[in-house]
């Protein structure tokens, strides 16, 4: 759940379903004013457990479930998520202790043929109705996948693309291949990237990339379909194009702050696309170093916290993972685990300024795929910035700077009107400002 490049223990990039199928700018503290404070509903506050055995697990919840109320299964790729007895175990005694569930079921992997036999596959509506006579309204449904816009992002393209340009020639003529289309739109992205490399030249706009992203990769993964076919609640956590991974199908959105981009410019976008969406979204506190002591500070995580929360969130959760440095509680010490209990105190207990309101919004440009996390990051993982990126990330920054986390941040299109919101201050990324 990090961005930071590390060997994930049990998550696959689902776009490979190919062969086929494939702050910086500051927390904005400074924003409370107790003059304005306001009562908000209680947010799920938990933690994502990372571990490897049921026992690490309830260790996990008897240490958490005092200033916590959510625990999130988060072992989607080791023994546990085949387990059915562990994961009902695990979660049973979860409830018991008062708290709500997100089981993370991982995903189904084409490659390995050996991960084609899971409990759940057998029938996801049976299992929701199992689990849902067993735990009630505390389960609240299914956590599939990691990072799909992440990896569509930071995927090497280029690579990619000369490791399977031939067997994707041969497949894009053979219309009784599943992912036909797929193939089609691979090519015709490729083919644009040759000419690119040639003559120099970009795409006017971005809508095949995008229609690749939300129509192939997600909308045609079979785990996502199944789980929206079934009206399971489908969570996920991303580092960049929110708007795109709602438009695919997930329901709930934890935008990734830990690392060193910008923590009010994740909230404004994963808010901005919740809001005209009209999907949830919450927070996923992850590493901020790539080695020991991975997490934050106890201090800094709590600010994160707070500033989650007067922005809106419904979830607020830290990721803890891994567990193989000789911590029973995994990565997470006294220090993070006192800044949570202290941040459900406050929580409880106090008034706190609320952000979470329509104040103002900036308008990015239609399928805009661009990472936002410096300059020259890349427009969809296929391309380097282009003659909009810097003119973007300068208003971005003034913004922030403005609104804080007050700020949303979607895109033009036309499904979704800003209109239809009541912002009083509306901005487009070519917009002049001082």
């Amino acid at each position: 759940m990090s961005r930071v490049k590390r060997v994930r223990k049990y998550l696959v990039p689902i776009f490979l379903i190919v062969i086929l199928a494939i702050s910086a700018l500051a927390f904005d503290i400074f924003y409370i004013n107790h003059d304005q404070a306001q009562s908000k509903p209680m947010p799920y506050v938990g933690v994502a457990f990372g571990g490897n055995t049921t026992q690490e697990a309830k260790l996990l919840i008897d240490k958490i479930s005092g200033f916590t109320n959510l625990f999130i299964l988060d072992s989607g790729r080791n023994p546990i998520s085949r387990n059915q007895s562990s994961v009902e175990e695990i979660c049973s005694y979860a409830v018991s202790k008062g708290l709500s569930v997100i089981v993370n079921l991982g995903i189904d992997d084409v490659l390995e043929t050996n991960e084609k036999t899971w409990f759940w596959d057998q029938s996801l509506n049976s299992t929701k109705q199992r689990w849902t006579d067993m735990w009630g309204n505390k389960f609240l449904g299914v956590y599939y996948n990691d990072e799909p816009a992440g990896i569509q992002l930071d995927g090497n393209w280029s690579k990619w693309y000369e490791h399977w340009a031939p067997l994707l020639s041969q497949m894009g003529t053979n219309t009784s291949t599943p992912y036909y289309v797929i193939v089609q739109d691979l090519q015709k992205i490729y083919s644009n990237m040759l000419n690119a490399m040639s003559n120099d030249t970009k795409p006017l706009d971005y809508d095949l990339e995008e229609k690749f992203f939300v129509d192939d990769v997600l909308k045609l993964d079979p785990g996502l379909r199944a789980l929206n076919a079934n009206g399971i609640t489908a969570y996920t956590s991303d580092y960049s194009l929110y708007w795109f991974d709602y438009l695919g199908g997930y329901n709930t959105l934890f935008a990734e702050l830990g690392s060193n981009n910008s923590v009010t410019e994740e909230i404004a976008q994963v808010k901005g696309a919740a809001r005209l969406e009209n999907k949830e979204w919450g927070t996923m506190i992850t590493w901020k170093y790539n080695q020991a002591p991975y997490l934050d500070s106890g201090d800094q995580i709590y600010n994160q916290m707070l500033t989650s929360y007067e922005a809106g969130a419904k979830y607020i959760t830290v990721f803890d993972y891994p567990y193989d440095q000789g911590n029973e509680y995994g990565t997470m010490t006294n220090d993070q685990f006192s800044a949570m209990q202290r941040f459900w105190n406050d929580v409880t207990q106090k008034k706190f300024t609320d952000l979470s309101s329509p104040e103002a919004v900036l308008v990015l440009p239609k399928n805009f795929g661009w990472g936002m996390r410096q300059p020259n990051d890349t427009i969809w993982g296929f391309w380097t910035s282009d003659y909009r990126t810097q003119q973007t990330a300068t208003i971005t920054s003034k913004l922030l700077v403005q609104y804080g986390a007050r700020l949303d941040i979607v895109y033009d299109d036309a499904a979704y009107p800003v209109t239809k919101i009541g912002y009083k201050s509306i901005y487009y990324w070519n917009s002049t400002i001082s």
